[in-house]
């Protein structure tokens, strides 16, 4: 018989740090009159800051009211090999200095990755003839983290 050994425990700074950059979707949690809400969203991370960009709907609606959230990301090879991470802080909607600097950490990560309706190659150095007349106007954000923590198993 062969025997595994299965550690459980939590994951260090760098391990978490790490497991943040090396993603690009996670999922955005907050909370307004006692209901909470969670959604998949794509983004970027800096080492300070999570960055990501919503469009006018029920998420940005919430957020306004309420700027507390909690942010997940996570990796799972299996259901006993994974990692995760939970973010805690502030939702900050950005504009002038602040919001080009996010954009160009937001695209930077993401473009290579894929593209969308969200995504507008003109705008980040790639030269593209692009019909604007359908664009989704996306409003970029940053969670400001108060504090993190990591899980992991591993078998």
């Amino acid at each position: 018989m062969i025997k595994t050994i299965e550690m459980l425990g939590e994951l260090n700074e760098i391990q978490m740090h790490n497991l943040l950059m090396s993603q690009a979707s996670g999922r955005l949690g907050c909370s307004v009159d006692n209901q909470p809400y969670i959604v998949p969203v794509t983004y970027a991370y800096d080492g300070k800051y999570i960055y990501g960009q919503l469009t006018e709907g029920k998420k940005l609606e919430m957020l306004r009211k309420n700027n507390k959230v909690c942010f997940e990301v996570d990796m799972v090879m299996n259901m006993q090999n994974w990692q995760g991470v939970i973010v805690y802080g502030t939702f900050e909607e950005l504009k002038g200095k602040d919001l080009k600097e996010a954009k160009d950490i937001f695209y930077s990560q993401n473009y290579p990755l894929s593209t969308g309706n969200k995504v507008h190659p003109h705008e980040h150095g790639v030269n593209v003839k692009l019909d604007d007349s359908n664009r989704v106007k996306p409003v970029m954000y940053r969670i400001k983290i108060k504090n993190k923590s990591g899980r992991f198993e591993k078998q």
